[in-house]
């Protein structure tokens, strides 16, 4: 993706003409990054979450708080996964002029890391019912 921004930022300032497919690849590219790295997240632990009212829970109440908020980090995943495969049957006859790929081809990331993202939550709710640490694995 850095290439791809360089070649287009060299082309525009050096060379007076970007090339065409150079913004629609790097965006691209960048939904892939960002979505197989939100999965990455779910799986590793560092997501962004707020743990204040979780840190005053004794013990013993976190358990139930943590299993209800990978519940619904598992229902977000499907819904993703649902929907992004919904978008990617819809717009897949469409094309992108500059690519000439399919348009739903840029949907295929987020059904994935949907799937990728309720896989890796019902890991952690499986991991918390028979007492398994599912912290992150990651310092």
């Amino acid at each position: 993706m850095t290439l791809v921004i360089l070649w287009q930022v060299i082309g525009r300032y050096v060379f007076g003409d970007a090339p065409s497919w150079s913004e629609q690849l790097s965006l691209y590219l960048l939904l892939w990054s960002v979505l197989l790295a939100s999965a990455a997240g779910v799986r590793e632990g560092f997501h962004i979450r707020i743990t204040a009212g979780q840190d005053r829970l004794p013990s013993d109440a976190r358990k139930p708080l943590l299993l209800l908020i990978d519940a619904l980090v598992l229902c977000l995943g499907v819904a993703l996964l649902v929907l992004g495969a919904d978008l990617v049957r819809r717009l897949w006859p469409n094309t992108i002029p500059t690519l000439g790929l399919p348009r739903g081809s840029a949907f295929i990331p987020m059904a994935v890391s949907g799937a990728l993202i309720a896989l890796f939550a019902a890991e952690k709710m499986a991991g918390r019912f028979v007492g398994r640490n599912v912290e992150a694995s990651w310092p």
